[in-house]
């Protein structure tokens, strides 16, 4: 199945770059371009992708803004932001805003085509210094540095204290979900089937309120 991706950014030679590394991957087809966020909600509309490669500063209408303008208005479009910024402030908003992947852009070919892919299945994608950032949010302690230091380990009590309604396998299956793991990555993390992951996930899901990964990992940092 081919995978259709519109690309957003307010600087031509990034766009032109990213249009060019993407049309050499076989399986995904650049189907729009765009310079603001005004444009990708518009472009959206008109060109029905499959995943946004959303820039976030840029002139105008924003990244952040027009993410949640486009998920609020086709929830079936899977929002990747690719970036410069990974601080606490722009993966947060992101995340709020209805993104499901977080990249910076000194991403690969190789590593930006596998989150395009792991959005448009559903899944949430984010590289190893976000998903880092992620967990230290959510074990309540401070953000990983610039230098790339690792927070300590999120304790499920930490989670549990903060959604009461988690049983323990839960929190364990909802810190996974935060650093950006796969359901296959966490049943063998946690010597669990697959099958019995998507049900964990499922139970996470409905006692947050929450669809998707992205949302899940929002709904804890709000």
């Amino acid at each position: 199945m081919t995978i259709r991706v519109l690309v957003v950014d307010d600087q031509a030679i990034v766009r032109d770059g990213l249009v060019t590394v993407l049309s050499l991957v076989p399986d995904l087809e650049v189907v729009g371009e765009a310079s603001d966020g005004a444009e990708a909600v518009a472009a959206v509309d008109r060109d029905a992708p499959d995943v946004v490669l959303m820039d976030l500063r840029m002139p105008g209408v924003d990244g952040p803004t027009a993410t949640a303008r486009i998920t609020a208005a086709h929830p079936e479009v899977a929002v990747l932001v690719l970036t410069t910024y990974a601080d606490d402030a722009s993966i947060v908003g992101a995340l709020r805003a209805g993104a499901r992947g977080y990249l910076t852009k000194d991403a690969g070919r190789t590593e930006i085509a596998t989150a395009i892919r792991a959005v448009a299945s559903g899944q949430s994608t984010f590289d190893a210094s976000v998903g880092a950032r992620l967990v230290a949010q959510l074990a309540g302690g401070p953000a990983v540095t610039e230098t790339g230091a690792a927070p300590a380990p999120v304790a499920p009590e930490a989670l549990r204290t903060r959604f009461p309604d988690l049983t323990p396998r839960e929190a364990d299956v909802l810190e996974r979900i935060a650093a950006g793991r796969s359901n296959p990555e966490i049943a063998a993390e946690l010597f669990l089937t697959v099958p019995t992951v998507k049900s964990y996930v499922n139970q996470v899901f409905a006692k947050l309120g929450v669809r998707t990964r992205a949302e899940a990992v929002a709904r804890v940092l709000r």
